[in-house]
């Protein structure tokens, strides 16, 4: 049965009953797949094996649509979703998208999102401002998640502009204002830990997409302490290649588990030391 509660309850609910920050990413490149699996042919079948070996480790999942389109396997990302949902219902599913325009194309990437593919939340990019990101808040108990300050070397030459008051936190600003219905969201990489601790500031307790943990760097403590809300929750912590590729012989599912599992269990703990004080 599929988990049609608001997109914010399911990932409360999987903070508390999961015990776990951890989002696992879905970017299922054809030329990294273990052996045995044939490319664009087996998208879902590897998916659907990262997913039910990790499911109740985590928070929620990020399929990246691009990894799919790009080989015209729409369908299997299709089929992907539907498997989280009826096998792990309340675990949320992020489609990580991008999608930025305005008018009747916004609507159609809303639509695109949250009832072609039924994600249960979708990454926008603002930079159209407002008018591109309503079509998406229209699905009020869907959940979208700004771009903000991204995890890439080459993100601040706009981002971090102007430097005494950067894009990023006029975005995180907007996200404020802009928010009806508790849906609105920001993405907040964690290679930029200062930045993600004035976001958190600005932003209060609305949920942060982080990514930028495992393969590009990013320091896991350093992170919680900026982004942690005063629950000690308030973060969506993404890893997709440190656990996808833990393994590419007939065991990658235990070997995505295994590693799934350990970073879980590290942000568990440098959670807990931020809460005491410790870390």
């Amino acid at each position: 049965m599929i988990d049609r509660r608001p997109f914010l309850e399911q990932l409360t609910r999987r903070w508390d009953d999961a015990d776990s920050l951890l989002c696992v990413g879905l970017d299922p490149d054809p030329q990294r797949l273990p052996a045995g699996l044939d490319g664009a042919e087996d998208l879902f079948r590897f998916c659907a094996a990262i997913v039910d070996a990790t499911a109740d480790l985590v928070c929620a999942f990020k399929p990246q649509i691009a990894y799919f389109s790009a080989l015209g396997a729409e369908g299997q990302l299709s089929r992907l979703i539907e498997h989280i949902h009826h096998h792990h219902p309340g675990v949320p599913v992020i489609l990580d998208a991008k999608r930025g325009d305005i008018g009747d194309t916004a609507r159609r990437y809303a639509v695109e999102a949250f009832e072609r593919y039924d994600a249960d939340a979708v990454t926008v990019n603002p930079y159209l401002g407002r008018e591109s990101v309503e079509p998406f808040l229209a699905y009020s108990e869907r959940g979208v998640f700004l771009l903000c300050r991204t995890s890439n070397p080459d993100s601040a030459w706009l981002q971090g502009y102007p430097a005494e008051a950067p894009a990023y936190l006029r975005v995180a600003e907007a996200a404020r204002r802009w928010s009806r219905d508790g849906n609105l969201m920001l993405v907040a990489g964690a290679t930029y830990p200062d930045d993600l601790r004035k976001i958190r500031q600005v932003a209060g307790p609305m949920p942060l997409l982080v990514p930028g943990i495992g393969a590009q760097g990013g320091d896991l403590q350093a992170a919680l302490a900026a982004g942690l809300d005063a629950d000690g929750r308030g973060l969506v912590i993404n890893a997709a290649r440190s656990v996808l590729y833990a393994d590419r012989g007939a065991g990658f599912a235990d070997a995505a588990r295994s590693s799934a599992e350990r970073l879980r269990d590290a942000i568990r703990s440098g959670r807990d030391a931020v809460r005491t004080g410790s870390g």
